[in-house]
């Protein structure tokens, strides 16, 4: 499977993941995932951001294929993994990976660490998974995440955090693939740690050339890890573009609220700011407002964001977001300018 002359590496079109509501008589549904595109390029990072229940891990889980989509196409190297089952379906997955992100529950605790780096070879034999072959391969792929042999024998149980997350590193590395899905794979760690798996992962992009869909929701882990940014609200994208710049100046309010929560590792900066803070809660993705989907939590909303949904549409090369402000920046009164988010500075000992 090769991607066309030109071609993304992914490109997912209006992507829609919906469940029905449980006992309910309407027919109504939770719109966890709503009309979603994006792409990703060969050797590219795209960081997926937005709070927690925004839809980040359900889209992930839609892009590789674990959920049935209700909608929409995911076009991997040319082929529609949306429209695939069975065996092709199963073809396909070898070249696409998921790093999760509690390392402990997505790990046997029945199987040592031999066994549960090795399953996806036992899964994709080739002639090359001979018994030592496959033994080799284990151990190359231990030593590739910083552990060593004497891993081999033990079980979950006897790892740290850390340690356990790059046992799933190696397995997802196993089969070679062309793009890995991280799925909060540090918010389960401490923050020494996290510095440390953030290093190893930009150490393994840069040695296979591999592509990230990173999810996550410290900004400052994806200020040093992403090239793009794709900002989610309410099962929605609502802004995108070039990591440096959406954080210097963002484009839709809910960018701007997220940012100002970062804390500046500058005192006096920090205190000559001022945070955004948000009023209310996020409303239910099965009940979601008219019009703007933010609308009912935006400080700057007016009149035309109550009745009309805004686009997500390009303001600026690589740059696109969804709000009616960039068609009437009058009504806009704060800076155009942010501190920039300092990136987290990975560590050089190992966890």
């Amino acid at each position: 499977m090769t991607a066309p002359a030109g071609g993304h590496l992914l490109e997912v079109r209006h992507l829609t993941m919906y469940f029905p509501v449980r006992g309910s008589r309407d027919g109504r549904v939770v719109k966890a995932v709503d009309g979603v595109s994006f792409h990703i390029d060969e050797g590219e990072t795209l960081a997926l951001v937005g709070e927690s229940g925004c839809g980040k891990s359900t889209l992930a889980r839609a892009v590789a294929r674990l959920y049935r989509p209700t909608a929409g196409d995911i076009l991997f190297r040319g082929e529609n993994l949306a429209r695939l089952e069975g065996e092709p379906l199963r073809r396909a997955r070898r070249q696409l990976q998921m790093i999760f992100q509690d390392p402990y529950a997505s790990l046997n605790p029945r199987m040592n660490v031999q066994q549960i780096v090795s399953e996806p070879l036992r899964n994709f034999p080739s002639g090359r998974n001979g018994r030592g072959a496959m033994a080799a391969r284990v151990a190359e792929l231990l030593a590739t995440v910083g552990l060593d042999a004497a891993a081999l024998r033990r079980y979950p149980h006897e790892f740290s955090g850390g340690q356990r997350q790059r046992i799933g590193i190696a397995r997802a590395l196993a089969l070679r693939p062309a793009l890995i899905l991280a799925d909060e794979p540090l918010s389960a760690l401490d923050v020494s740690i996290q510095a440390q798996i953030v290093k190893l992962l930009r150490e393994l992009q840069l040695k296979f050339r591999l592509s990230y869909l990173f999810i996550s929701h410290d900004l400052s882990v994806v200020a040093h890890l992403s090239s793009r940014v794709a900002v989610m609200y309410l099962g929605e994208i609502v802004e995108s573009g070039p990591t440096a710049e959406v954080f210097v100046r963002p484009h839709h309010p809910y960018t701007e609220a997220l940012l100002s929560a970062v804390p500046i590792p500058d005192p006096a900066a920090e205190r000559a700011r001022s945070r955004i803070v948000l009023a209310g809660d996020v409303p239910s993705a099965a009940d979601k407002p008219s019009g703007c989907p933010f609308h009912t939590r935006c400080p700057y909303v007016y009149e035309r964001c109550l009745m009309e949904k805004p686009l997500l549409v390009s303001h600026a090369p690589g740059r696109q977001a969804a709000c009616h402000l960039l068609d009437e920046p009058e009504r806009h009164p704060r800076p155009k300018t942010a501190q920039p988010v300092a990136a987290t500075d990975p560590g050089s000992s190992q966890g």
